[in-house]
């Protein structure tokens, strides 16, 4: 067998002769070879029809001869037996697989799918850790952002005094050791809800205990009537971001999103329970996690779905001591939707202050401004009688100059928003009748509140006469305020003649309905601007007619009118009443 081998830098090309035939095998071709035989080397079957003209033309190329070591030694041994070498790389070894280029082609794609594999699972594996690691972080002792905006004290400068948390934080409530022992993580084995009116302090109870704190183990999450918002607040406070920042779309599909904010939700607890055992273990301690608002959803089949998936993982994670879920709400409908399935809630109403504490927290907060060397004992109690124990508008007054005229303004607004929100109109169209029932029913609710309060004054005073008349007259009678009226829920029915307004009062902050349903003014301001409307002249007269009015359209909707037709001149029409026809019937019924 004749072989001629041409040699250059990047390779070589082979000519063997196998009995009659020469064979061309492919390699890298000389360029001298490219030069003087291009026809040999564009096609390799030209060798076969013109073996001699192949061979004179090879043979004129002179010789090149150079040293080959192991590595040109074992190419061309490779080259020898497999008439179809694989070459990999560009100026490399060449190694082929197997005998055949498919097969060859096909073990190459696979090799680099599995690199792309492995990678696409080591990071999916960091991914997961890494998710993991910042939510415990959102939990980590130091800056967390709720607190950070509550604490933090506006630099500017004006004309009035700007009262930050940090310098009212000492006014501290009678419930504020439970909060700080909950918010702390030292009561294990249940999940809470906080309910009270607006303004009554429990986000400041809540803020000051986790100040205490440093905020460690504790986030807090602001509900909203958008559950898609209240996805996106929640993955704000677990420092998680479901998953949109992850670069895993080449290695694995992505999950469907037309499940709504619900499956994200549920996704991210997935997550915040791995998180809470991981810390139960290190730290000894359940995390504790604060939905605020939670009246902001939707009282409607959404809302109470989330609060229902809520509460679920609640009773799991107090039962298990890992995390300690706490619900704040203005109003009633959340503790009635929860309480249906709740085993482990433990409730904590929050109220308006009482008149003490109230006068204390007056006077707290008017040292720390410029006016408080003209404040007189009156003053501060003519201010309490007026706004009552709510916190935030005691925070108003003391801010201004003089108190009892902030007092005066606050009532004045009160009243003018209550009239314009449910004012009666006398002759009222049947358009707008529902509105007007829906008013007359809630003054007549107003109305039994003034009775009461009235009622309440009068039993004061007779105590205070019979202190004078025996001569034990103290100041504690005389500062003692009353409280506000309170009504039983089921007796609202029967004043109110309508089950559905109650909730709508409470949800607009007209009334507030407490865990053990009992109904009472939202505030003392309320209960001031409906006096003030009840007892104006005229009013009664007012009502009344409204309700007349109301009675005479539902009366006219329920009036039917009957039409005879063609009915010509001296027709006549006789109609009877016989108020003893189902006797007749039953005796013409009876056999013979």
């Amino acid at each position: 067998m004749l072989a001629t081998r041409l040699v250059s830098s990047n390779g070589r090309l082979q000519v063997v002769q196998r009995g009659s035939r020469l064979v061309l095998v492919r390699g890298i071709f000389d360029r001298r070879l490219q030069q003087t035989a291009p026809a040999c080397l564009s096609n390799a079957r030209y060798f076969a029809h013109s073996a001699l003209r192949c061979k004179t033309m090879l043979t004129r190329l002179p010789e090149h001869k150079e040293e080959e070591d192991g590595e040109e030694a074992g190419r061309r041994a490779i080259d020898n037996n497999n008439p179809n070498p694989v070459i990999s790389l560009p100026g490399g070894i060449a190694w082929p697989f197997s005998n055949s280029s498919a097969m060859d082609a096909a073990l190459t794609t696979l090799v680099g799918l599995g690199l792309v594999f492995l990678g696409g699972v080591a990071y999916v594996s960091w991914y997961k850790w890494r998710v993991l690691d910042k939510i415990e972080e959102a939990f980590a002792k130091g800056y967390d952002p709720a607190l950070e905006l509550a604490t933090h004290v506006h630099s500017g400068k004006g004309d009035d005094p700007d009262l930050s948390y940090a310098e009212i934080e000492n006014m501290r409530r009678k419930e504020q050791g439970r909060v700080d022992s909950i918010i702390s993580g030292q009561e294990v084995g249940h999940y809470y809800l906080m309910i009270g009116p607006k303004g009554t302090g429990k986000s400041t109870m809540i803020l000051e205990a986790m100040k205490a704190i440093e905020a460690e183990g504790v986030s807090v999450c602001e509900a909203h009537p958008d559950l898609e918002v209240f996805r996106l607040r929640l993955g704000k406070a677990l420092n998680f971001e479901y998953n949109e920042d992850t670069q895993t779309g080449l290695f694995q599909r992505r999950d469907p999103r037309e499940g709504g904010p619900a499956l994200d939700i549920e996704r991210a607890f997935n997550k915040l329970e791995k998180v809470a055992l991981r810390c139960n273990k290190k730290n000894g301690r359940p995390l504790v996690l604060i939905i605020n608002n939670v009246h902001l959803f939707p009282n409607d089949a959404s809302g109470k779905n989330m609060l229902l998936q809520i509460q679920q993982r609640a009773e799991s994670w107090s039962e298990s001591g890992i995390l300690t879920i706490v619900f704040t709400s203005d109003d009633v409908w959340p503790y009635l939707s929860l309480r249906k399935t709740a085993n482990r809630m433990q409730v904590l109403s929050i109220a308006d202050l009482d008149y003490p504490s109230s006068m204390y927290a007056l006077r707290k907060l008017r040292k720390l401004t410029p006016w408080k060397e003209g404040d007189t004992p009156e003053t501060l109690s003519n201010t309490a009688s007026i706004i009552g124990g709510r916190l935030s508008y005691i925070n108003k007054v003391s801010r201004v100059r003089d108190m009892v005229d902030m007092a005066k303004a606050l009532l004045e607004q009160e009243k003018a928003w209550l009239q314009s929100l449910i004012g009666l109109i006398k002759d009222c169209d049947d358009d707008v009748m529902d509105e007007q029932k829906w008013s007359a029913c809630t003054w007549l609710l107003l109305q039994e509140f003034v009775k009461m309060r009235v009622e309440q004054e009068k039993e004061r005073d007779e105590r205070i006469a019979a202190h004078k008349a025996a001569g034990k007259l103290g100041d504690q009678i005389l500062e003692g305020a009353l409280p506000l009226p309170v009504i039983p829920y089921h007796r609202c029915r029967t004043l109110m003649t309508r089950t559905d307004f109650m909730e709508e009062l409470d949800r607009i902050n007209i009334i507030t309905i407490d865990t053990e349903m009992g109904v009472r003014p939202d505030s003392m301001l309320i209960l001031q601007a409906a006096r003030e409307v009840v007892q104006e002249d005229g009013f009664d007269e007012l009502l009344q007619s409204v309700r007349d009015r109301i009675d005479e359209i539902e009366s006219l909707h329920r009036t039917r009118e009957l039409t005879f037709k063609d009915l010509g001149e001296g027709d006549l029409i006789r109609l009877a009443v016989d108020k003893n026809g189902s006797r007749r019937l039953e005796m013409d019924s009876r056999p013979i």
